[in-house]
């Protein structure tokens, strides 16, 4: 069982190694712990993991649907369409909490490993020719 309040989110709920935020997390809680609310027991026991390197986020005035899944051709226009197999409806508030934690986690990983490129094509290198 892990302890959840809105900064341990980064570490535990998201499931990122600890060792990127230990010092940042210490010092954060240790000074917000006189403010900060009661932590909320968390049962990890039932949770299920699942690799998806597909993302669409659509919604409605009161929530955001996100859905996670697997496309089998993500370089390259398919006929198969990708398979949802995770949904996840958040309201505004828990959205925005987790876009933060997000936001922080990639910020703190590209200061240890380098920027992180999403675009394809400027990942892509030249074939050298011999």
């Amino acid at each position: 069982m892990h302890w959840i309040d809105e900064h341990n989110i980064i570490g535990d709920a998201l499931n990122i190694q600890p060792y990127f935020f230990l010092q940042s997390k210490v010092s954060i809680m240790a000074k917000e712990a006189a403010n900060s609310p009661t932590p909320i027991p968390v049962d990890e026991s039932k949770a299920i993991s699942c690799y998806a390197n597909f993302c669409r986020v659509t919604g409605s005035p009161e929530e955001l649907i996100v859905d996670f899944g697997m496309n089998a051709q993500p370089m390259g226009a398919s006929e198969q369409p990708v398979e949802i197999q995770q949904r996840i409806v958040l309201n505004f508030y828990t959205a925005k909490r987790l876009l933060h934690a997000l936001h922080v986690s990639v910020q703190r990983h590209e200061e240890v490993f380098g920027l992180i490129e999403t675009d394809v094509q400027k990942r892509v290198k030249p074939k050298e020719s011999t």
